[in-house]
């Protein structure tokens, strides 16, 4: 089934986990909305949403969206 154009199916990990919307897998959109603007609008602090994907791809957080896409974000990793 094709995803509406004006939502993006967002997925928040690890610790961001806990700023995921109920509406996560049709979360509405404007096209040409940023990852940036959502990040803000769900008040997580940029430096916390330190990777993203977009359709498996790693993208920036200044990225514009369409509507359509798979968007997942993580923290910064730790490990050594």
């Amino acid at each position: 089934m094709e995803r509406e154009k004006n939502t993006i199916d967002l997925r928040l990990f690890a610790s961001l986990a806990v700023h995921m919307p109920p509406d996560a897998n049709r979360f509405p959109i404007s096209a040409g909305t940023t990852v940036a603007q959502i990040v803000d609008g769900m008040h997580i602090p940029r430096p916390q949403a330190r990777l993203v994907f977009i359709n498996g791809v790693r993208k920036e957080l200044e990225t514009s969206l369409k509507g359509g896409e798979r968007v997942a974000i993580f923290p910064p990793l730790g490990g050594g």
